[in-house]
């Protein structure tokens, strides 16, 4: 008889199932390097005639960098200088948390241009994801 763990593959991993591995890699990291300092960050966009948000950023701050995770800007609000004022908003705050750079990540077929316009630079990509075009990975340092 072993003593070696149990494998299992979860038919329909849900938030438990994340939390457990989650946590155990949390209780890692911060034993190695100490304490992430997660916090979460929202920025939204609303709908001016009904006050509904529409849109906007979803990231966190942790590890002294700040990461958008989503971020969306309503086609009908694109080229209006919205999306520049939403993502300068984010780097105040990211900089008010004691943060160093702020990163994220777009498709080809996003908004590459946007971030680079904005002073973002490209460190790395993944090619045909999805199928037909590259993710990129783009990464401000305030430093």
């Amino acid at each position: 008889m072993t003593n070696a763990p149990v494998i299992t593959v979860p038919d329909a991993p849900g938030e438990a199932e994340r939390l457990v591995v989650a946590n155990a890699l949390l209780a890692y990291n911060t034993k190695t390097v100490g304490p992430n300092n997660y916090r979460p960050l929202s920025i939204l966009i609303h709908d001016p005639a009904t006050g509904e948000p529409i849109g906007g950023i979803w990231g966190k701050t942790a590890f002294n960098w700040c990461f958008v995770e989503l971020f969306v800007v309503p086609e009908q609000f694109r080229g209006q200088d919205i999306g520049s004022k939403v993502l300068a908003k984010a780097e105040e705050i990211a900089r008010e948390r004691g943060c160093i750079g702020l990163w994220l990540d777009t498709y080809w077929f996003q908004a590459r241009s946007f971030y680079e316009k904005q002073g973002y630079e490209v460190f790395g990509e993944i090619p045909d994801y999805p199928r037909g075009g590259p993710r990129y990975f783009l990464k401000k340092s305030f430093v």
